[in-house]
């Protein structure tokens, strides 16, 4: 009940903010308003609203276009509106945001996560174009087509791991975030996979701390890490990872994952009578989705 009425107030906020057309300014507010409209959030630092923010925008003859301030032009907020959840994040918070990810990141996000461009994110701050850098002016209709993200898919995930980080949340969710790689533009699947990474890394450092079996939960996140090499198209190499693993050493309840990824591996080098060994011991549910994979490789 709590929650419904949680959710009924965000979508009755959104109307009024939507109709006002303004940037929210609490960043923990656009997170829950994403989540409760499957959206992504789109953010920046608070200091760069303080001066003219140039853009550039494709109308509706097809024409690229030029604005001269992305705050304050009264077209282009609803139509940021329509694809995130737009918020202004005072830097009053950049200090313990930056803790919480220093050495934990790749230097090319930490800059990302430093500048004054536009940062696209989950719910759970986690920035996804992290690798988009500029010299020149953002094309908003760009950035729209190429982020713009219905997160239904992966929605039960990111809620349990907002409710509660822990081994499980995260590599659930590292792994869903895998899984809706298969469904997205080529494009942005590498964008897709750089956040399972980040929350598989976060489940490596919850198994190290777990009470539970440190080896079999590591060798999980090493093979959902192995299985990012067949989305990204790349067999051989999940072959030579999987040989260098060796049989003997898997765990009896990673095996049939195991066995997921040498199925699909072989098939997707055309090799049947290899993939027929390992065939019986994968699932119906994961030979539909082994097909999904092996339809992305030819």
């Amino acid at each position: 009940m709590k929650t419904l009425v949680v959710k009924i107030l965000l979508i009755l906020f959104t109307i009024n903010v939507c109709h006002s057309q303004a940037w929210m300014t609490s960043l923990e507010i656009a997170q829950k308003l994403a989540f409760v409209q499957n959206k992504m959030v789109l953010m920046v630092w608070e200091e760069t609203t303080k001066y003219p923010y140039p853009v550039l925008v494709d109308n509706d003859k097809g024409k690229t276009v030029f604005v001269e301030n992305l705050f304050t032009d009264e077209l282009l907020s609803p139509l940021i509106w329509k694809h995130f959840v737009p918020v202004i994040v005072n830097e009053n918070q950049y200090a313990d945001w930056y803790l919480e990810i220093k050495g934990k990141r790749k230097p090319s996000y930490i800059d990302k996560f430093n500048d004054d461009s536009i940062k696209i994110m989950d719910i759970n701050g986690n920035i996804y174009n992290a690798t988009d850098f500029f010299d020149n002016y953002e094309n908003i209709t760009e950035l729209i087509q190429k982020y713009t993200l219905n997160t239904s898919f992966i929605a039960a995930e990111l809620k349990n791991y907002s409710d509660d980080k822990n081994f499980y949340s995260s590599y659930y969710l590292a792994s869903k975030y895998l899984d809706f790689a298969l469904y997205v533009n080529v494009k942005i699947r590498p964008a897709i996979i750089n956040l399972s990474n980040i929350y598989l890394e976060e489940a490596i450092a919850f198994a190290e701390k777990t009470d539970e079996d440190e080896l079999l939960l590591k060798q999980r996140c090493e093979l959902l890490k192995i299985k990012e090499y067949l989305i990204l198209r790349r067999p051989k190499k999940v072959l030579r990872q999987l040989k260098s693993m060796k049989a003997g050493t898997i765990e009896n309840k990673n095996k049939s994952f195991a066995a997921f990824l040498y199925y699909v591996a072989f098939r997707c080098q055309s090799n049947v009578e290899d993939a027929e060994i390992w065939k019986s011991k994968v699932s119906l549910v994961n030979l539909k989705k082994a097909e999904l994979i092996i339809n992305l490789n030819f």
